[in-house]
């Protein structure tokens, strides 16, 4: 069975949205995964001291084939050193995984498929 893992700002520390609603339709796409038989798991970090720490926890906890890093943390120019630093993260802690950008927390499933 693929793994999939999915790294993404938790949107209840957003200000400004909705984080429930947001948070509702991520777990939404974790469950169209799962239905198409595919291990997928979703780490959300705050934008804190631990962030990195939680990220490579995530990336070394399986051998994933592929991780979507979402619009969250790739999207928004302040956050770009940050956005580098992910991806950084992925090339050390799960080298053998493909990495795919999703457009929505609704179509990390898409985003992964092109890699499977």
């Amino acid at each position: 069975m693929p793994r999939v893992l999915v790294l993404g700002i938790d949107p209840r520390t957003v200000p400004g949205v909705d984080g429930d609603a947001l948070r509702a339709a991520l777990d939404q796409e974790l469950i169209r995964f799962h239905e198409h038989g595919i291990d997928a798991c979703m780490t959300l970090i705050e934008l804190d001291g631990a962030a990195e720490a939680t990220i490579a926890a995530a990336l070394s906890e399986h051998d994933w084939d592929v991780v979507v890093i979402g619009g969250g943390i790739r999207k928004p120019e302040p956050l770009l050193l940050f956005f580098e630093q992910v991806v950084n993260l992925v090339r050390r802690h799960a080298a053998k995984a493909a990495i795919a950008f999703n457009t929505s927390g609704g179509d990390s499933f898409e985003s992964a498929r092109r890699w499977l």
